[in-house]
């Protein structure tokens, strides 16, 4: 990626890490002779995003998904590596009184429309919440106003307002969360999964209804999911996440039609084809290893079957392949047909 097209991106992670102490009380340590046990939930993650564009990050559960999406909302601090958002230190931002600009302008929609609204307020509430607590609105005529325009513009009515969240489907939920995220005019909206917890027919809608956003408002999406298909349908990027490190990182047409890092292929594979129903569907295989003892070098080699003796050690690095960057020894050498 060149430095022009980077100095131009209005989201930017830099070699990106977050550590958790996962180790067990002090005492219970001296007593048992156990040593700290550390967590790298994303080690080293580095991506840019363009205004207007939509990254998706794919991978199996436990890869750092999550944890990277948090790291650029600011619920988590990075252990290591930074983010810039339109060119300033988000995270250094965000420790200061002006913190709470910067957040107007960054946002989450989170996995479980379920859990993510409180039952005890009515929507008015919810949705209303992000202008109070920023001072956007005070009026409570101008806040109902306000709360109605953004109900209609995720597909709901104005009345919906005065309903508690247990009144509304899963759909409809989901779509109260992205009308509350929207209260602030964000330019950068970071999905945790938004569609995972919906429905098939449902995810579509909702899907529909963020993409006609993103193109009425130039919204920028953060796009998290372990679901190929939905990706291919929202995304302009897509970063494939292992053990929480990037392991191909390229446009979308790129990734689908010509995969190179062996996980990227295995993930694709798994995916049902329409027109190959009597071709036996290849599972993905193996078990992610134990994050807490990752393997030496690549942490795909137990899995993956190009493995030699340099990928059990040394770690790759992402290198760029025709378009898409890579982190495999198999591919710099040549021994996967491109």
């Amino acid at each position: 990626m060149s430095d022009t097209t980077s100095a131009q991106a209005l989201v930017r992670a830099i070699d990106l890490a977050k550590t958790f102490d996962v180790s067990a009380p002090w005492l219970n340590r001296v007593l048992e002779r156990r040593p700290r046990q550390l967590l790298r939930a994303v080690d080293g993650v580095s991506f840019d995003i363009q205004r207007g564009q939509t990254l998706a990050l794919v991978g199996e559960s436990g890869c750092g998904k999550s944890t990277v999406a948090r790291l650029l909302v600011g619920l988590y601090a990075p252990t290591r590596g930074g983010f810039q958002f339109d060119g300033q230190d988000a995270h250094a931002a965000f420790r200061t009184p002006q913190g709470r600009q910067l957040r107007r302008r960054i946002q989450m929609i989170f996995q479980d429309p379920y859990a993510s609204l409180n039952p005890r307020w009515r929507v008015q509430d919810i949705v209303a919440e992000p202008l109070v607590e920023h001072g956007l609105l005070s009026g409570g005529g101008e806040l109902r106003e306000r709360v109605g325009e953004l109900l209609q513009s995720v597909g709901l009515s104005p009345l919906d307002a005065a309903k508690f969240p247990h009144q509304f489907s899963g759909g409809q939920r989901q779509r109260i969360s992205i009308a509350r995220a929207l209260a602030t005019h964000p330019e950068f909206l970071v999905c945790d999964e938004p569609t995972s917890a919906l429905d098939v027919s449902v995810q579509a809608q909702v899907l529909n209804i963020m993409k006609d956003l993103q193109r009425q408002q130039g919204l920028t999406y953060l796009f998290i999911s372990h679901n190929l298909a939905v990706v291919r349908h929202v995304s302009d990027q897509v970063g494939v996440m292992y053990l929480g490190r990037l392991v191909e990182l390229a446009d979308k047409h790129t990734l689908f039609d010509s995969p190179r890092h062996p996980y990227t292929r295995m993930l694709l594979d798994a995916i049902p084809k329409i027109h190959d129903t009597g071709r036996a569907r290849t599972p993905v295989q193996g078990e992610v290893p134990n994050p807490l003892d990752p393997p030496a070098g690549c942490a795909f080699n137990p899995r993956c079957p190009h493995a030699n003796e340099r990928c059990r050690v040394e770690r790759p690095v992402l290198l760029d392949f025709g378009g898409a960057r890579v982190a495999c020894h198999a591919v710099e050498e040549g021994r996967i047909s491109g």
